[in-house]
């Protein structure tokens, strides 16, 4: 019993090493799946994410040297701060996270909390629901070019914006009548942007910096964990768990997608809308769901930039869990309380 429990600890201590050096050995052994595996991540990348967020990227940089936060802040403080127990300038979080997608909500929340302009609890909220997929993506990616159908991407999207604004108020209310409140630190920082044309080369250069930096990293993470799925696929380990899953009636197909999904969104929806099926609402749902929770991959993209300020992710991984859960309850009601959304074969 005493040798057990001392390797238990020498485990504990270890386990990145043991975890990194696995992963060392994995890609060596299946290094012909592991390079295709490789090529896909980087072919999707480069395909659909680099064209469809890159711009926006630089837009968001371009509009956070600008007093439009601040003045949407004061614009929409009046009902940020009733419901969702946030400052105004959540909004622009809010927005940019939506029009853009990952993880640009997250790299504002940071800016947010490194001005003064809101409180760590507040980032730590706000982090749950002003990051979020954007229409681009949910439209143009998952309804267009994975279902074949735009407006199967519209109802997507409404419900990935209904759920994360559901969660946004759910937050907002347990902070307010439930948590003990803390003193809230007000901020000192002028909010007059200082720049003029003169100031256009510097700012450009900047704003496209940043945002080659923040486009390699989410290729990084969808590369990396492509190789990753690879090597579970080889381990038969998608295989166990979706055997496992077949228990509680989830087919083995659906089951393989599913756990996808939860580690990478992008190959988890490909793989979900590649299932031959008459019931197409089941797929749409589950497409909402994982949409809502985006996946393990995004959460350590969003992990890596919140750690710079030392936030705790237990609200926003709780948030992404609860938002899943209701974006596919509202896309189940919306599907079936409406005649003319009929998807099924």
């Amino acid at each position: 019993m005493k040798y057990i429990h001392k390797l238990q600890n020498i485990i504990k201590n270890n386990i990145l090493t043991i975890a990194f050096t696995l992963f060392l050995i994995f890609l060596i052994i299946f290094s012909q799946t592991n390079l295709f595996a490789a090529q896909q991540g980087l072919k999707l990348w480069a395909k659909n994410v680099v064209p469809s967020l890159f711009p926006f990227f630089i837009a968001t940089e371009l509009l956070n040297y600008t007093n439009i936060p601040y003045y949407l802040g004061r614009l929409t403080n009046k009902f940020m701060r009733p419901l969702f127990n946030v400052p105004g300038e959540a909004s622009y979080a809010f927005i940019m996270g939506i029009i853009s997608g990952y993880p640009v909500g997250a790299k504002i929340v940071n800016k947010f909390l490194e001005d003064g302009t809101c409180t760590k609890s507040e980032a730590e909220r706000m982090l749950a629901f002003t990051n979020n997929s954007g229409p681009l993506f949910i439209i143009g990616t998952v309804g267009i070019s994975l279902f074949g159908d735009s407006t199967i991407g519209i109802i997507l999207f409404i419900t990935h914006i209904l759920s994360c604004l559901t969660v946004g108020l759910l937050f907002g209310f347990i902070s307010k009548h439930i948590l003990i409140k803390k003193q809230r630190l007000y901020r000192n920082a002028s909010h007059t942007a200082s720049y003029g044309i003169s100031d256009l080369g510097t700012l450009l250069s900047s704003s496209i910096t940043n945002s080659i930096s923040t486009i390699l990293l989410i290729g990084g993470f969808i590369v990396l964990f492509s190789i990753i799925i690879s090597i579970l696929n080889n381990l038969n380990i998608i295989d166990y768990i979706s055997n496992f899953l077949s228990i509680i009636h989830i087919p083995n197909e659906y089951g393989k997608s599913i756990f996808t999904g939860l580690l990478e969104l992008t190959n988890g929806i490909n793989a979900i809308t590649s299932i031959n099926v008459k019931h197409m609402s089941s797929q749409i749902i589950i497409s909402a769901f994982l949409l809502g929770f985006a996946g393990i991959s995004i959460f350590l993209q969003i992990f890596s930039i919140a750690s710079k300020n030392n936030l705790s992710m237990k609200p926003y991984f709780i948030g992404k869990l609860l938002q899943g859960f209701i974006a596919g309850f509202y896309t189940f009601l919306i599907l079936n309380c409406f005649d003319f959304f009929y998807f099924n074969i």
